[in-house]
């Protein structure tokens, strides 16, 4: 008997204790975001501009003479490829600009000959199309 007049007490102390922690104000702020929907945005926002500046730099990368030369040679189809690098994720992008301004910048200085170049483009230009049949 014991037993049964304990339960209701404790079961009143521990509904007392749930509404109680319901109650404080950091319960309460669940809602709020560690990061504001505007944060999001922007980043969104700046992740898509760099993205898109990857693509145009790609772009005119394999619109240059020795790029357009390279692909003839190689019978590729620019339209393919300008689909191709629009596939490739973001990190594969980022790569590819660096390394293909890199190239760009060395041909600009004389440290890269025409021929180098050529084999530089023909390179990019396969791992743009092998990456995008992998997937």
């Amino acid at each position: 008997m014991m037993k049964r007049s304990l339960i209701g007490p404790v079961v009143a102390v521990c509904v007392f204790l749930l509404g109680l922690t319901l109650s404080l104000p950091g319960v309460t702020k669940a809602q709020d975001h560690v990061v504001s929907p505007a944060e999001i945005q922007k980043d969104a926002a700046n992740a898509s501009s760099a993205r898109q500046q990857h693509i145009d730099q790609l772009n005119v990368f394999f619109s240059t003479p020795q790029a357009r030369q390279a692909m003839k040679s190689a019978h590729v189809d620019p339209q393919q490829v300008k689909g191709a690098v629009q596939q490739l994720d973001d990190d594969d992008l980022a790569d590819l600009s660096a390394r293909a301004q890199k190239a760009q910048n060395e041909f600009a200085a004389g440290t890269l000959s025409d021929r180098d170049l050529l084999i530089i483009v023909l390179v990019a230009l396969a791992i743009v199309l092998i990456i995008v049949a992998v997937r």
